[in-house]
Parts: C-alpha cells; sequence; structure tokens
C-alpha cells in the first residue's frame, strides 16, 4: 500500500507539471520562439499558448517594445587628430523575434560595436568644429547605416543621439579662451558701433540745433534791419513833415557831443568849430522861448535906462555936429576953430565895446 500510494502521488505531480509544461501565458508586446525537436517551429503570440511537453522547447521572452540602450563614451579621432570622447544613446525595437534569436547572437553588443565603428567612420571625416557643429547630420548618418545593418537581425534602430562630445582638457580651455576672444571682440565692436551712432546722432543734432539757430539770427537779423529801417523812414518823414530849424538841429547836435567823453579810455577829444554857431543858435533859442524871471526883468530895466541915457547922448552929439556944420559955413574970417567929435562919455557903450569888424581891419 504505501508503494502504491508513492507511485501515484508521484503520477500526479508528473501530470500537474506536465500539464504545467504544456501551457504557456506570454504577456502583450512580449514574444517566445519555440523549437520542436531542436527546429524553428513558431513564435508564441501574447495570450494563452498550448506546447506539447518534453518535445518543444520554449525560450526566453523577447521584449517587442522599443528599448533605449546608452553606450559608454568611446575615444574617437577628429580629422584633425584629436580624440575626443563621444556617448551615444540608441534606440531601437526588435520587429522579428525570430530573425533577432537565429541571425544573431547578442543584438545589443552587435549594436554596440557596429554604433561605434560607424561613429568613428563618419566623425573620422570631420574636424573638431564641425563635429560639435554637426550633430543632426552624425545622428542621421548612423541612424541611415545602422537601420541598414540591423534590419536583417530583426531590428529597427529608430533614432541615434550623440549624448556628449568631449574634448580634452587643453582643447577645452583653448575653447574657453577662443569663446572669450570672441566675445570680448562682439563687445568691443557693439560697443563701437554704439559710440559711433551716438556721435552721429549727436553731430546731427548739432547740425540741425546750428541750422535752427542760423536761421533765428538771420531772421532776427532781417527783422532787427527792417525795423530800424522802418524807424528811420518814420525819422526822416516825420523830419521833412515838420521842416526843423536849424535851432532844433543845433540843440540835437549839442545832445550828441557828451557822448564822445563816455568812453573809458577817451582823455582827449575835438570840439568841431560849428560848436560856437550851435552855441550861439541854441542860447537865442532858449532866450526866446523860456519864460524871463525877476532877474533878466531887472536886468532889462537896468539896460532901457542905459538905452534911454546912451539916446540922449547921442542926441547931444548930433546936436554939436549940427552946430559944427554951421560953424564951418561961416566966412572964413571968423577964425580957424577945431572940428572933431565929442569926447565920449562914460556910460557910451559903443565907446567902451568898439565895432569888431573895425577892430579886426
Amino acid at each position: 500500500m504505501d508503494a502504491l500510494l508513492i507511485a501515484g502521488i508521484v503520477l500526479v505531480l508528473f501530470a500537474v507539471f506536465t500539464v504545467l509544461r504544456a501551457v504557456r501565458i506570454v504577456p502583450q508586446a512580449r514574444a517566445r520562439n519555440v523549437e520542436r525537436l531542436g527546429r524553428y517551429h513558431r513564435t508564441l503570440q501574447p495570450g494563452l499558448n498550448f506546447v506539447i511537453p518534453y518535445i518543444d522547447r520554449v525560450y526566453p521572452m523577447i521584449d517587442l517594445r522599443e528599448q533605449v540602450v546608452s553606450f559608454r563614451p568611446q575615444p574617437v579621432i577628429t580629422e584633425d587628430n584629436l580624440v575626443v570622447e563621444i556617448d551615444t544613446v540608441l534606440y531601437f525595437q526588435v520587429t522579428d523575434p525570430r530573425a533577432a534569436a537565429y541571425e544573431i547572437s547578442n543584438y545589443i553588443q552587435a549594436i554596440e560595436q557596429l554604433t561605434v565603428t560607424t561613429m568613428r567612420n563618419v566623425i573620422g571625416s570631420m574636424d573638431l568644429e564641425k563635429t560639435l557643429t554637426s550633430r543632426d547630420s552624425i545622428n542621421s548618418q548612423l541612424r541611415g547605416v545602422l537601420d541598414e545593418a540591423t534590419g536583417k537581425w530583426g531590428i529597427r534602430v529608430n533614432r541615434v543621439e550623440v549624448k556628449a562630445i568631449d574634448p580634452p582638457r587643453t582643447i577645452k580651455d583653448a575653447m574657453e579662451k577662443q569663446m572669450r576672444a570672441e566675445r570680448d571682440k562682439r563687445a568691443a565692436i557693439l560697443n563701437a558701433e554704439g559710440q559711433r551712432q551716438s556721435q552721429i546722432l549727436t553731430a546731427q543734432g548739432e547740425k540741425q540745433s546750428n541750422i535752427l539757430r542760423a536761421e533765428g539770427e538771420r531772421t532776427a537779423a532781417i527783422l532787427r534791419a527792417e525795423g530800424q529801417a522802418r524807424a528811420i523812414d518814420e525819422i526822416f518823414q516825420a523830419v521833412h513833415r515838420n521842416d526843423p530849424d536849424p535851432k532844433l538841429l543845433a540843440y540835437q547836435y549839442l545832445q550828441v557831443l557828451p557822448q564822445l567823453a563816455q568812453g573809458e579810455n577817451n582823455t582827449f577829444w575835438v570840439i568841431p568849430g560849428e560848436v560856437t554857431s550851435a552855441l550861439e543858435s541854441v542860447s537865442k533859442a532858449f532866450s526866446q522861448s523860456l519864460p524871463k524871471s525877476a532877474a533878466t526883468r531887472s536886468e532889462e530895466t537896468g539896460g532901457h535906462e542905459a538905452a534911454a541915457a546912451a539916446a540922449e547922448e547921442a542926441a547931444a552929439a548930433e546936436e554939436a555936429a549940427q552946430e559944427a556944420v554951421a560953424d564951418a559955413a561961416e566966412p572964413e574970417g571968423s577964425g580957424p576953430r577945431q572940428i572933431g567929435a565929442a569926447p565920449p562919455t562914460a556910460g557910451d557903450p559903443l565907446a567902451a565895446h568898439p565895432d569888431p569888424q573895425r577892430v579886426r581891419r
């Protein structure tokens, strides 16, 4: 009984194990290859699948989703003999599980090595400057070569990205110096352009200001000249219209004379000979036009008395002259008589002031 029980238990366990090996459940976006008696039989699709135990061999699952693989940095020599390290990222997807399993033993390693060799071939034809600025071109060339080579492996390369390009430290320092020099140059150029533009705008503003100032001065000078001309014309017309006499002209002449001595350095100035006649005209004009004061009237009264005395003396002199004429008309025998003018009296103004014309002669 014990032996039979053990044998039954063994058979039950074997049957359960056989059933479990006959049933295969494959998740979505996965695939498993099946070999029957050492040959490829089929690929299990996602879901419930049945196989023949102990005859069919089911291989591990293959992921059909897009996968991302980052490769370690690889040294690459550029065209100008500089060693740079390039880090790449690869995006690929398995489209044929059978080809991925039977066409190549390790497609990940194959893709990595193919990426490195293709990258060295592409970057070897570029210098460092072009390598740093041509990432899109490098990515497209790598993708084209990898997609063509991995097509027979049942793999589609969707994208290849150059993640980092690391030149040597000395090259980095030189690039930083060059970049700093370029920025300094650009800053100097922009500063010079700004100063030039500022000077141009300043010069244009000064030019416009000078033009406007000159136009304003010209307009002011024209208006000033027109005003002076109009004033002179009005004065000339007023003078001719009012017909001034020499007395007014002489008075105006005397008003101008004090201006000759207004200068600080004027220590000697000449008075023309016409000033005497001008003074006489002005004095006559003031004596005739101004009202007479009490002193002037008293002087005139005294002058009238002197004139009356002078008239009496003149009458006496005339009488003496008549007597002399009568004596001259008498006969010669009457004796000689002295004919002469009466001696001048003390109050005679003519004796005190002889005729200037007679004196000059």
